[in-house]
C-alpha cells in the first residue's frame, strides 16, 4: 500500500515537478505478465525516477548496503527502500550473483515487472559499461520479454558524491520489448549469454547515446582508486621537507 502513497502522492508528484522528465517509448511497457526492464545507471535518482513513471508496480534488485546502515538513519533508510519495492541482494562472494537470480525470478514468477542495472553498479564517469549476465540468466529462465531503458540527464542531476539532485533536464526513454525465446533452453551455455547480454546493452546504447567502455565498471572504478591511491602516496613520499 506505502508503495503506491509514496508512488502517487509523495514522492511521484515531487519528482515530477522538480525534474519535468520527458518520457519516450513507454507504450513499450507491458500493461500486464511478467517483463524485465533493464536500464543503465548513472545517478542515485534513477531508482525513484523509473518507478514513478511507469503505470505499474517495478521491483527492483538494490544492493544489501542500502538495508544495512546504522543507526536511525540506516533504518529509516531500509525502510524506505522496501517501500519503494526494492529486494536486498549481497553482492559480496561467489554465491551473490545466484542470489540475485532466485529473488528476480521470484518477481518474474508473480508476473511483475523487474528492474535490473546490467552493468551491476552505477556508472561514475556517465559513460555505459559492459553487461553482466544474470538479465540474460533471468530472461531466458522465466521465458520473458526485456524492456531496454535510458535514462538520460540524470548524470548530470546528480552525479556520483552529490546527496541533493540539482535541477537539470531529464528523458527517459524506453526500447521495443527484445524477444529471446530463439534461446529457450540455452541459459546454461555462456556464449549465448554473453550474446543476449550485449544485445540488451546494445539496444541501451541506441537509446541513451552515451560512449560504451567494453569492460566491467566495478573492474575500472577498482583500477582508477588503486591508480589514485598510489598517486597520492607517492607524493607523500616524494615531498621536500620544509627548511
Amino acid at each position: 500500500m506505502f508503495y503506491y502513497v509514496l508512488k502517487y502522492v509523495i514522492l511521484g508528484p515531487l519528482l515530477r515537478l522538480a525534474f519535468r522528465p520527458r518520457i519516450e517509448g513507454l507504450e513499450h511497457v507491458p500493461e500486464s505478465g511478467a517483463a524485465i526492464v533493464s536500464g543503465n545507471h548513472l545517478s542515485f535518482a534513477d531508482h525513484f525516477l523509473m518507478p514513478a513513471i511507469i503505470k505499474r508496480r517495478i521491483t527492483f534488485l538494490a544492493k544489501a548496503e542500502y538495508f544495512t546502515g546504522p543507526g536511525i538513519k540506516g533504518r529509516l533508510t531500509a525502510a524506505f527502500f522496501r517501500s519503494a519495492g526494492q529486494i536486498p541482494v549481497d553482492r559480496s562472494g561467489k554465491d551473490a550473483g545466484q542470489a540475485a537470480i532466485r529473488e528476480g525470478l521470484g518477481v518474474l514468477s508473480k508476473d511483475e515487472l523487474l528492474g535490473i542495472y546490467p552493468e551491476g553498479t552505477r556508472s561514475h564517469d556517465g559513460r555505459l559499461y559492459k553487461g553482466k549476465v544474470g538479465v540474460a540468466v533471468m530472461a531466458l529462465r522465466a521465458g520473458v520479454p526485456v524492456i531496454p531503458c535510458a535514462m538520460i540527464g540524470t548524470f548530470e542531476a546528480q552525479p556520483p558524491g552529490k546527496v541533493i539532485p540539482r535541477i537539470h533536464p531529464v528523458a527517459i526513454r524506453f526500447g521495443k520489448p527484445l524477444d529471446f525465446s530463439r534461446y529457450a533452453g540455452m541459459e546454461n551455455e555462456k556464449a549465448i549469454l554473453r550474446a543476449v547480454t550485449d544485445e540488451i546493452m546494445y539496444a541501451i546504447l541506441g537509446l541513451s547515446e552515451q560512449e560504451y567502455v567494453d569492460r566491467y565498471a566495478a573492474d575500472v572504478k577498482a583500477e582508477e582508486a588503486a591508480a589514485k591511491a598510489a598517486s597520492a602516496k607517492s607524493r607523500r613520499f616524494t615531498r621536500v621537507p620544509r627548511r
